[in-house]
């Protein structure tokens, strides 16, 4: 009984459990913005291809 009072008296692996929750939530995000950003940097590009094809004629 004792060894079960300890058990949930540990806060050390709830601390563990919400910084990987934290950790989970953070790269969700960044794997999300990834997207977005992957096709906003690409359609510059594609406007800089154009505008230096454009130029060159």
């Amino acid at each position: 009984m004792h060894l079960v009072r300890k058990f949930f008296a540990d806060n050390r692996a709830a601390t563990a459990v919400e910084y990987g929750l934290m950790a989970a939530l953070i790269s969700v995000a960044l794997i999300g913005g990834y997207g977005q950003f992957a096709d906003s940097l690409m359609n510059v590009f594609g406007t800089v291809e154009t505008s230096v094809n454009g130029a060159g004629n």
